[in-house]
Order: C-alpha cells, then sequence, then structure tokens
C-alpha cells in the first residue's frame, strides 16, 4: 500500500488515460523503474482534473517483498516530479483494497474571501456576500438524502448514486471559507456539482425547498454549475481499524 499526495494542477486527474499526464501514470512509471517489473496501481477513488489530494492510498500487488522499503521511497520521491509526494510504503494483507476496503473519503473545497498571490490555483476566489448560515442549513438537508444523481456527470458508469453523506459544513478560516464534506463514496463531479449548488443557496438565489426539489429531481439541469477543480482537495481517505495491520506471513 502507499499513501501520497500531490497538486493536481499539472494532471490530468489520478486514473491513467491515453494522450493525457496522470498522477497515476507518473507513479506507475517510477514504481516500475525502480522495482524492474511493471506495477499497476489501483487508488482508492479518483480525482479529476486539477483536483489535489493531500491524502490518497493505492496499492499494488507483487509476488516477491520489497527488500528495503526506506530505500525504495527515498529512491520513489527522488524520481517523481515535484507534484507528487509518496509518504509511505507499506506491505498490507492480500484482502486489503485500496478502493473498495476504504469506509470513507473526505473533501474539501477551498474558496479565497479576497485576492491572493500565494496559492492561486488552489483556491476558487469569491469575494461576493454569502448567507453561510443558509448553506449550512443546505448541508445539513444533504445528510438527509442518499440519491445525488443531480449532482454527479452524466455520462458516468456508476450502478448506483447513492452516497451516505456523513459532514456538510461550511466553516470560515481566516480568509477562506472551506466546505468539508464526508461520505462512503462520491460520483464523478459530485463535490463541484454540490459546491456549486450550494453557493446558489448562499446568494439567495436558491431556497432551501428549491434544494431539496434538485435532489429528488435526480436530473444534473436542475442542480448549479460545478466550480472549478482548483480549490478541491481529497483530505482524508479512512478504512477499518486494524486494516493496515502487518499481513500474517504463512509458516
Amino acid at each position: 500500500m502507499i499513501e501520497l499526495a500531490y497538486n493536481g494542477s499539472g494532471y490530468n486527474g489520478w486514473q491513467r488515460q491515453p494522450n493525457a499526464v496522470s498522477v497515476q501514470e507518473e507513479l506507475e512509471k517510477g514504481l516500475s523503474l525502480l522495482l524492474r517489473e511493471p506495477i499497476n496501481l489501483i487508488g482508492s477513488g479518483r480525482t479529476d482534473t486539477g483536483v489535489h489530494a493531500a491524502q490518497q492510498f493505492a496499492h499494488f500487488d507483487r509476488e516477491a517483498p520489497i527488500e528495503d522499503i526506506p530505500f525504495l521511497l527515498f529512491k520513489l520521491n527522488h524520481v517523481l516530479s515535484q507534484g507528487i509526494a509518496v509518504y509511505r510504503i507499506f506491505p498490507v494483507a492480500d484482502t486489503v483494497h485500496a478502493r473498495f476496503t476504504a469506509t470513507s473519503r473526505k473533501y474539501e473545497y477551498h474558496i479565497a474571501r479576497r485576492k491572493t498571490p500565494f496559492r492561486p490555483a488552489m483556491v476558487y476566489p469569491l469575494d461576493m456576500p454569502l448567507d453561510i448560515e443558509a448553506m449550512n442549513e443546505a448541508g445539513k438537508i444533504l445528510l438527509q438524502h442518499e440519491d445525488f444523481q443531480s449532482f454527479s456527470l452524466v455520462k458516468t458508469q456508476v450502478k448506483t448514486f447513492r452516497c451516505r453523506i456523513t459532514e456538510a459544513r461550511w466553516v470560515e478560516e481566516g480568509t477562506e471559507l472551506v466546505f468539508h464534506v464526508r461520505a462512503d463514496r462520491f460520483l464523478r463531479g459530485m463535490v463541484r456539482a454540490l459546491v456549486g449548488t450550494l453557493l446558489e443557496v448562499g446568494r439567495n438565489r436558491l431556497s432551501l425547498a428549491e434544494l431539496e426539489e434538485i435532489i429528488l429531481a435526480k436530473d444534473r439541469r436542475k442542480a448549479g454549475r460545478a466550480v472549478p477543480p482548483d480549490g478541491l482537495f481529497l483530505m482524508e481517505v479512512t478504512y477499518p481499524e486494524n486494516a493496515f495491520s502487518p499481513p500474517v506471513c504463512a509458516s
């Protein structure tokens, strides 16, 4: 299992794809070079183009154990570009799957409430007045529903649009307004569509009753526009307790 973080500004998302630079592709190339064998990674989830990750997990299968993990970690971080940092590489049991074993993911969306010269590609600038109390009431409504088809990209291959959101709140943090959202799973484009719609509530263009109607409509055309990816971060991926316990070796 690998724990890593990345600045998504220079990548077309996590997932490997033809004719585009992805985090998965660069990481696989680095590992394949150092381990001298083809490495295929499975991530805990996909992030779209321009989206960042403060914590991401990925696993790969390999028959032989890695003899010197600290040295591999050192070499890998020197092979990778500045935009990707690997924090840990560690063995897990064969039953642990980076995506399916995970129990929840947490995202944050950062909005700059005034112009900033420091990290403009990692925040969404928006200095207009917002009713944050109403936006938090809207967040509570999200916790009462499980079908979020209205906030999913239309062309996506999923068996269900059901997601269990357990946290959806806005917090003023210095000069930034941050949306914290946690769920067992997320649909493609879901967080950015949620943020765009809740901002409509904050601008008094959408009532709480109308928000509920949008959710029940199961129609992406009813929801607000998606905000840019710049301010979106995958912050945390949660696994069951003891999921990362050292694997038991056969005698």
